[in-house]
């Protein structure tokens, strides 16, 4: 079954999936089987891919969820690989959270799990339709949920305004659905907030990063920034073998991200 496939062979499946061009989508697996309008659409097996959506589907075309949480996702008891510190709420007191989408989540959680003023990171899924969505239903373009990495943090630490420096520098936010050879919704440039400050401060940087762009060639020469800027939905777990997986034996040295090459004002 699906749901059975290694992360590796996973990964070598959404590779060759990216590969058939920018507007692949992920690719399409025989999962549960979805009723109402669409159900027939994009029945292709395993082994016989298609490119997937380029877009976001309406909620009655998505896959449908479960009630409860998925086998493999972290329980209350296992910790952080790297920080042995908690996966689950409750945090630390003054710590403060926010969710990023910027790619494959391997490679996003990379870049803050070992940052001084980090409480705790965590990967999984955001921003969809089906409630406790399973890594091999998200690559399926079929859920609209976001591969996101959660970063818990001490704002007397490490200021949201660092954070998102990073973001921004870290990743291509210009490409809609797709960063460096991952092409699916699944992989769209996202901010999603707790409060209204961060709203705003959100809201700025990526005004920022858009005039860095427009000041080498002109406006929208260099591209439009596309990052989506939302309230945080309900964050669903990733399976535990994906939580800090680059810092485990099992990482093979990928990432998917595509940074600009800009850096961002501090």
């Amino acid at each position: 079954p699906v749901q059975n496939l290694s992360i590796q062979t996973m990964r070598r499946i959404r590779t060759a999936a990216a590969a058939a061009g920018p507007r692949g989508g992920g690719i399409l697996l025989p999962l549960r089987p979805r009723r109402g309008p669409g159900a027939a659409r994009h029945s292709k097996s395993l082994f016989g891919m298609s490119r997937g959506p380029a877009q976001l589907f309406s909620p009655g075309e998505c896959l449908e969820g479960q009630e409860q949480p998925i086998k493999k996702a972290p329980t209350e008891a296992d910790l952080h690989y790297v920080k042995k510190t908690r996966l689950h709420p409750p945090f630390p007191e003054g710590t403060e959270m926010i969710t990023l989408g910027m790619g494959c989540f391997w490679c996003s959680e990379n870049i803050y799990m070992n940052m001084n003023g980090v409480y705790s990171t965590h990967v999984g899924y955001s921003q969809g339709v089906p409630k406790n969505p399973t890594y091999a239903e998200v690559c399926t373009g079929r859920t609209n949920h976001n591969e996101v990495v959660r970063v818990v943090y001490y704002p007397e630490e490490l200021s949201l305004t660092e954070i998102l420096a990073i973001f921004f520098e870290s990743h291509d936010p210009t490409t809609r659905f797709r960063q460096g050879n991952d092409a699916g919704t699944q992989y769209r440039s996202g901010i999603y907030f707790y409060n209204e400050d961060q709203k705003n401060m959100a809201l700025e940087a990526k005004k920022t990063f858009q005039k860095m762009l427009d000041d080498i060639q002109g406006p929208g020469a260099m591209g439009t920034v596309v990052t989506e800027i939302e309230p945080a939905k309900t964050f669903y777990y990733a399976e535990l073998e994906h939580q800090q997986f680059d810092a485990k034996p099992s990482f093979n040295g990928y990432c998917g991200l595509a940074p600009l090459g800009l850096k961002f004002p501090r």
